[in-house]
């Protein structure tokens, strides 16, 4: 490996080593998108404690822009690093959970088939503790984030790889950090496969309804974490 792949390889992050494609290894060419760092924060306005997630509950929050969801969860195990592809073609690694336990990961809450969000009305689109309940669509196994408009399931322990379904890549991933002396998060970027410019194209009507003239605007500073429920009517499970 030459200096200047070591160098790129090295600013992808810790495991994330760009290698050649030679002799059936991975070259990492999908690279992290700074938006910004935002501090999560509670409903009050207070900076979120990484402690008080409730493990396997759906928490959403709103980053890199004031339209675009995120699932927060704490899948009360380890997620480790995890090498994915997007749809064309790009590999990625994704990083893995954060926090005391490694079991802390976002992702963005647009389905990567139809762009299927949550909304304040309704949600098509959660994590689940176990099973699907559309017996046409069996999972195989516990810890699925699943989309019921178009049944493709993703895996949050291995980055949202896709598990079955039409979806044709993970779900973005949104990067986070956690201040272990604070026990706050921070997102500071997005990995893998962004489809915003997709979404605000189809939901651009929509959103301007939803969430006015700031749909696009970025997010600065804070951001606030919902638990799903709370945040969303009707969330519907299939």
């Amino acid at each position: 490996m030459d200096r200047r792949k070591f160098v790129e390889g090295c600013a992808l992050g810790t495991g994330a080593l760009a290698t050649t494609l030679t002799g059936g290894a991975w070259a990492l060419d999908a690279r992290p998108r700074t938006h910004g760092r935002v501090l999560l924060v509670d409903e009050f306005g207070d900076p979120l404690k990484a402690a008080s997630l409730q493990a396997q509950t759906n928490y959403v929050f709103h980053y890199p822009f004031e339209a675009t969801p995120v699932f927060l969860l704490d899948l009360g195990k380890p997620a480790m690093p995890t090498v994915l592809r997007t749809r064309d073609q790009q590999a990625y690694q994704w990083p893995g959970g954060v926090g005391p336990a490694r079991s802390l990961v976002a992702f963005s809450a647009i389905c990567a088939h139809q762009l299927v969000y949550p909304t304040r009305e309704l949600s098509f689109i959660s994590f689940r503790k176990g099973a699907a309940l559309n017996p046409q669509t069996p999972s195989k196994g516990n810890d699925l984030i699943h989309c019921c408009a178009d049944h493709s399931q993703y895996d949050p322990v291995h980055g949202a790889r896709v598990m079955r379904g039409p979806a044709e890549q993970p779900l973005c991933a949104v990067l986070l950090e956690h201040d272990a002396r604070l026990d706050t998060l921070t997102a500071t970027g997005t990995l893998g496969g962004e489809l915003f410019d997709q979404f605000f194209k189809k939901y651009e009507m929509k959103l301007s309804l939803e969430v006015g003239p700031k749909a696009r605007q970025p997010v600065t500073g804070r951001s606030a974490v919902r638990e799903l429920d709370r945040f969303c009517k009707n969330a519907v499970r299939c």
